[in-house]
């Protein structure tokens, strides 16, 4: 029986490995890619990090350093390779994880393609990217043109001389309008005004200030809105966008019709906007399907693993209703910043801290 299996390979299950190899703890990591990367394996193909490489370094090795501007996600794929080569973890791949159940002996006994594995703790670093979330808009039904989500999202070609509607107001929005605007006529759509970071503002102060924001909201201080890790940094490909003018959002549309989308502008006065593509840039939700297993066990016993919003109620990085099964890197709900690279290494300390407090 091993001490812990980790459910994902990406850069939460790496730094989960990390910290659990130095806890002289037995585990096995389970990935479902062909190949190292996680996410990384599917960006877009202009993506950068927008943080200098050695502010994204996973614990115990520096990315080596990017110059000029921030690293590509090519060089983010070799440092991850080789940080698994320079550890050596028990990487299983590719594997994917259909069932997770809580044995009645106490442990876990984890399912996939057959396989069994038995564990006194899981650790679920599935990330997100694999559930692409694409909101319901009226109408997007009847929309004759192409939609595509930045899962999905490779390069401005395919949408050359289009018309393409941008929906998102993060960074993976602002990005990819500055892919697009050189070669397509580009509409960006949010819901709010999206924030801007200055120029010289990178990801590294942007996830100091979220942290503290996190920290403070979590002492019943008053939010202050200092800033999230939703501001959009102002990557080079960004700065050219905005100086260029193609970063001026509009309220996001509230119908789409055959040939295009209809919204509300700030006077009253309803506008439309034909296009021949949409793109939404409008986030994922963890990859969660293999815990069925465990909410079928608990809702036998009138005990829910979520709350009433059906999100996961966790005490630290830990399920309120699992002793034993844990979650990391799925964004500011465990832990500030935990699905970038460097939060990913902080929160992942704190999970094995904890495994270690209950053996």
């Amino acid at each position: 029986m091993l001490d812990v299996v980790v459910i994902g390979g990406g850069q939460a299950g790496l730094a989960a490995g990390y910290y659990l190899r130095r806890a002289g703890l037995d585990f096995v990591i389970l990935d479902d890619q062909p190949g190292p990367g996680g996410a990384w394996r599917h960006t877009w193909d202009s993506l950068t990090l927008f943080s200098p490489s050695q502010y994204s370094s996973l614990p115990g090795r520096m990315m080596p350093p990017w110059e000029p501007g921030f690293p590509p996600t090519a060089h983010v794929l070799d440092y991850l390779e080789s940080y698994e080569d320079r550890y050596s973890f028990p990487i299983e791949r590719p594997v994917s994880v259909t069932s997770v159940q809580a044995a009645d002996d106490g442990g876990f006994t984890v399912t996939a393609e057959g396989r069994q594995w038995r564990a006194g703790a899981v650790v679920n670093a599935t990330g997100t990217y694999s559930q692409p979330y694409t909101p319901s808009v009226a109408g997007a039904e009847t929309f004759r043109g192409s939609q595509v989500h930045s899962a999905d999202y490779r390069s401005p070609d395919p949408f050359a001389g289009q018309r393409v509607a941008v929906v998102g107001g993060a960074n993976s929005g602002a990005q990819i309008v500055a892919d697009l605007f050189r070669v397509t006529d580009t509409t960006w759509f949010t819901l709010r005004e999206p924030t801007l970071m200055p120029d010289d503002v990178d990801g590294r102060v942007l996830f100091s200030v979220a942290s503290a924001r996190v920290r403070s909201v979590e002492a019943g201080e008053p939010d202050a809105g200092t800033g999230s890790l939703g501001d959009i940094v102002a990557v080079p490909s960004v700065r050219a966008a905005r100086d260029a003018g193609a970063l001026a959002a509009k309220p996001m549309f509230e119908r789409m019709t055959p040939t295009g989308v209809e919204w509300t502008a700030s006077d009253g006065t309803s506008r439309s906007m034909t296009v021949d593509a949409v793109v939404w840039c409008t986030g994922f939700r963890p990859v969660l399907a293999h815990l069925e297993g465990i909410e079928s066990q608990l809702h036998q016993r009138g005990d829910s693993l979520r709350d009433a919003q059906g999100h996961i109620r966790l005490r630290g990085l830990e399920s309120a209703a699992v002793p034993g099964l844990f979650f990391l890197g799925y964004g500011d709900w465990t832990g500030p910043g935990s699905a970038t690279l460097v939060g990913a290494g902080r929160t992942a300390r704190q999970l094995v801290r904890a495994l270690q407090d209950k053996t």
